[in-house]
């Protein structure tokens, strides 16, 4: 890797990233070369969500633009592994990685505060803002003022500009230019405004059309005696506004004007004087525009409505940047905050709007509309504007009858207003409608269960999606309610409450509460409840009290009793995915219901947030709802009901692995299949990108499904899933995985009586524990196999095992034992007429030959592969024979034949799909190049060793290994 001299970090053995301007890292003080532009643009992707799982659908759709190649879900990986390996140099693939880690579908990018400047950068920023809260401006000025002083250019700034201007990008340049703002605030009122010049001059250079900036901008410059230069900035951003935007200036911006010719420089930029038309009208009776005042103007008065905020509140830093970056552009007046049922949607509403109640001097109003409520009856807007408009001084007789008189009455009252309204618990956006107000003036925040999608096109509302907290936020909200002392004491106590609460606010609020009714209570004591009750919800209810709005299983029902029949008994059914996530597919088979139907019921959840829809099109649920549909479906479901279900959703991952496996793996033989339960839908496959892809997606469904069923389901089901998996496994180099599942299938199917089964596990395990040196075991497995294929007449299931044995002996450089058993499989395969077995074996004595070192007699069984396959059709085997054939010329010293035939081999591997063994090719072609073109062999095995490692195959240590003593241990 290229390396410069760069900065040296705290402690001198510390990674430092940087993104507030050019892209950039160093470890242990010298800077690292980040490779070419995706794969940069990953790292700055991982980056600025750093400490979250970012899905590889968004990388995907991100460095693609929503137009990714068929392999692109591949590229990213590689990238993936290329920044591991530079970001911890000393990893090793038996190692875990501890910085950039898998996470939910995706990778996450764990990194220390200190290590990245955009942690810096929030960290103080908060801090500023919340002195800036406490009256602490002088404090938060400086804050402030630090969190700007890191940012050296617009963020990711050596990135290709198409990528550069993605919205994760945008929005951090945002939270800069928002700070900014503040700062610019709290300098005027604490008078360091001479230390907020340069650094608000940048902001106001780079976001030259932010108004509130320039605003505040505009304030510095004069409070520090420049007014004319005050005055020619606002006179050039004026000019910019017109000849860009076609637009004259703000309200904010005029303001500042006025006081500099004032010569009144306003504290704030959010308090200017109150003289423009709009706001005079706040302070006019505005009722008496409507008949139903009667013709006299009641006075007006100033809501207070907003119930306390908690008293401590932790985390919601990006949700609340977000809301705060709606309010200066004017452009939404309203946004409706969607979430699961216990993520903090009111609790995040009510602190936002006491934070932001400052800016809406008229008054605000809150009201809950009871959307999800145990009386079960939600409010009607009729009835919500009345209470609104008597809150607002309109004597309920002037209150007129009908909604829309009513909801007229309510926009003429607040017309010229600058009122906050929040609307808590909404059930739809039929509710919600009419109860917005008309007018610029107002912002209405709008929480709900259901996903408003409806506001956004009607009234151009904003959606903002609460999710569960991320750990360190979470980690923070049990420090601010049980104590810092008593959550450090005890981290990996806390860590597990965490995980058993699943990070949502509301079971985190109950487990707080009952530790705080009980200090003496150690946390891992607590913890160890938790984990008693893993299976049920009674841990996250609190004894002695029957208030609902607290206890989670009513607060889940709320959501539950209000979803109609069908949507209720999907939710009844999806518990049993055993994966995180679930595909359309597989819903559809969990609920019996053909794909259109199963996509409405989906949709239906989805919008309830029970089951939420990603960007990949699949489903992903909280843990903590998939137990509380558990325990709905024991109460409501029969046994007979739940196992058709079970029963589907094997069906579907065994028949549409059977498909995945014969996609990629066309030169092996796969068990048949009796036909899928009725209901059950099956994935089929035209190209290996997609299967690589479903496999990559599905493997821990596969794998949990398979070792499951050999618990609760019939001998045969386990061994048949297993077989299927078998090859897809040992590709992949899951050795560990590969041994459960066979093991496992092999005991399913010995209580079975399965002969069947038990014939092909021995010899699966046995093959997958040879895989793993431990020959002798294997060997016992594989000679039973034997024995059962020859009883059951099985001359295809007994060839290949003794084409295992033939492997094993290879592997203990008993050669010669090897071509014996290759002898007895070319015998059987023979009988059997069965060409492709015989290509095989044909190519496998070729391999055998040259670990004998008879490389021309490998010459000519390769050859002789060769030519079997082409007449047989199987691209695969052809692919094998010429690596084969390859490495032979290759022994022979005869290297451009040797790499043709490796060429010939890596083309269609990669038609085929076949990560692993294109892997396994480029390393041959490595070897073919080492001696006279080292370079060639360090591009081919570093290709090499970016595919094993987006596998996970441990055979990555081993290349790794090659390109150390080809560098000379620079890499």
């Amino acid at each position: 890797m290229t390396v410069r001299p760069g900065p040296a970090s705290a402690g001198e053995n510390a990674l430092r990233l940087s993104i507030l301007g050019p892209l950039r890292a160093w470890h242990r003080g010298t800077e690292l070369h980040l490779g070419p532009p995706k794969q940069r643009s990953v790292l700055a992707l991982l980056l600025v969500r750093a400490g979250r799982p970012v899905p590889v659908h968004h990388l995907v759709d991100s460095l693609w633009d929503g137009d990714p190649p068929e392999r692109a879900v591949n590229v990213v990986h590689r990238h993936v592994g290329a920044l591991r390996r530079l970001l911890e140099p000393g990893l090793t693939q038996r190692s875990e990685a501890r910085v950039l880690v898998r996470a939910a579908g995706g990778y996450r990018l764990d990194v220390g505060e200190e290590a990245l400047d955009l942690h810096r950068f929030r960290t103080l920023r908060d801090a500023g803002q919340e002195a800036a809260d406490h009256d602490r401006p002088g404090e938060a000025a400086d804050l402030l003022l630090a969190a700007l002083a890191l940012r050296s250019g617009p963020t990711a700034a050596t990135l290709p500009p198409g990528l550069r201007s993605h919205t994760d990008f945008a929005a951090v340049d945002a939270e800069y230019f928002r700070a900014a703002q503040a700062a610019a605030e709290t300098a005027l009122v604490s008078r360091r405004t001479q230390q907020a010049l340069p650094l608000l001059g940048q902001a106001a250079q780079e976001d030259s059309l932010n108004e509130v900036l320039q605003a505040g901008f505009i304030r510095v410059l004069a409070a520090e005696g420049l007014t004319a230069r005050a005055l020619e900035q606002y006179r050039h951003v004026r000019g910019r506004l017109a000849d860009e935007l076609g637009v004259d200036p703000g309200p904010e911006l005029r303001a500042a004007q006025a006081d500099v010719l004032r010569g009144t420089v306003s504290p704030t930029a959010d308090t200017p004087p109150r003289t423009s038309a709009a706001t005079t009208a706040t302070t006019a009776p505005t009722a008496s525009a409507s008949p139903a005042s009667g013709g006299r103007s009641p006075a007006l008065v100033r809501p207070a409505q907003l119930p306390a905020a908690l008293r401590v509140f932790s985390g919601r830093r990006t949700e609340i940047e977000r809301l705060d970056s709606l309010l200066p552009a004017g452009t939404r007046t309203s946004v409706a905050i969607g979430g699961a049922p216990g993520v903090g949607k009111t609790t995040l509403a009510l602190h936002w709007a006491h934070r932001a109640a400052h800016r809406f001097p008229d008054g605000q109003l809150y009201l809950d509309l009871r959307g999800y409520d145990p009386s079960g009856d939600p409010l009607t807007p009729s009835t919500a504007i009345c209470y609104f408009l008597e809150s607002l001084g309109i004597p309920s007789e002037r209150v007129p009858a009908g909604l829309d008189s009513r909801t007229a009455l309510y926009r003429s009252v607040l017309a010229g207003r600058r009122c906050l309204i929040v609307l808590d618990n909404a059930r739809n956006a039929e509710q919600v409608r009419p109860l917005l107000p008309g007018g610029p003036g107002c912002f209405t925040v709008v929480t709900s269960r259901e996903q408003l999608t409806g506001l956004v096109a009607s009234a151009g509302t904003s959606l903002l999606t609460v999710d569960v907290l991320t750990v360190a936020e979470a980690v923070d909200f049990l420090t601010r309610r049980l104590g810092r002392p008593r959550v450090e004491r005890s981290r990996e106590a806390a860590l597990a409450i965490i995980e058993h609460c699943g990070r949502l606010p509301l079971t985190l609020a109950v487990v707080c509460a009952r530790a705080e009714s009980r200090p003496g209570t150690p946390l891992p004591e607590v913890a160890a409840e938790l984990e008693r009750s893993r299976d049920s919800l009674q841990a996250f209810t609190l004894s002695g009290t029957s208030d609902p709005v607290t206890d989670t299983r009513s607060v889940f029902s709320w959501s539950y009793r209000a979803l109609t029949g069908q949507a209720a008994d999907a939710f009844r059914r999806l518990w049993l995915s055993p994966s995180p996530d679930v595909s359309p597919q597989a819903a559809a088979s969990l609920t019996g219901l053909p794909m259109e139907k199963t996509r409405q019921v989906m949709s239906e959840l989805h919008r309830a947030n029970l089951w939420i829809e990603y960007g990949s099109g699949r489903y992903g649920t909280h843990e903590l709802l998939k137990r509380f549909g558990q325990e709905m479906s024991r109460a409501e479901d029969t046994a007979a009901s739940v196992e058709g279900a079970r029963q589907r959703l094997y069906d579907h991952y065994l028949h549409s692995a059977h498909h995945a496996s014969s996609a990629v793996n066309t030169h092996r033989e796969h068990p048949t299949l009796p036909p899928p339960a009725p209901g059950t839908q099956v994935m089929t496959f035209t190209g290996t990108a997609g299967t690589a892809d479903w496999l990559h997606h599905e493997m821990p469904a596969l794998h949990a499904v398979a070792v499951r069923d050999t618990y609760h389901g019939e001998g045969v089901r386990p061994w048949r899933l297993a077989a299927v998996l078998e090859l897809i496994l040992d590709r992949s180099g899951r050795r560990q995985e590969q041994t459960e599942i066979q093991s496992a299938a092999l005991l399913a199917a010995q209580r079975a009586g399965d002969a069947q089964g038990q014939a092909q596990m021995h010899r699966s395990l046995g093959f997958a524990l040879g895989r793993t040196q431990q020959g002798d075991q294997a060997a016992r497995h594989l000679e039973q196999a034997l024995v059962l294929f020859a009883e059951a007449g099985d001359l295809l299931g007994e060839a290949l095992t003794h084409r295992y044995l033939a492997f094993l002996r290879n592997a203990v450089e008993a050669h010669e034992q090897a071509l014996t058993h290759y002898e007895a499989a070319l015998g059987l395969y023979r009988t059997a007429r069965h060409e492709l077995g015989i290509a095989s074996v044909t190519n496998e004595v070729g391999w055998t030959r040259i670990l004998l070192r008879d490389f021309e007699g490998a010459v000519e069984y390769c050859r002789r592969a060769v030519d079997i396959a082409r007449r047989v059709g199987n691209r695969n085997v052809e692919a094998a024979s010429w690596d084969s054939l390859g490495v032979a010329h290759h022994r022979l010293g005869r290297e451009p034949e040797a790499l043709r035939a490796l060429h010939r081999a890596l083309e269609h591997y990669r038609r085929l799909g076949d990560a692993y063994l294109t892997a396994d090719t480029l390393v041959h072609i490595g070897n073919v190049h080492r001696s006279a073109s080292p370079g060639k062999a360090r591009q081919a095995w570093t290709e090499a060793l970016d595919i094993l490692d987006s596998l996970g195959h441990p055979e990555g240590e081993l290349i790794r290994e090659r390109l150390k003593d080809i560098d000379g241990g620079s890499r």
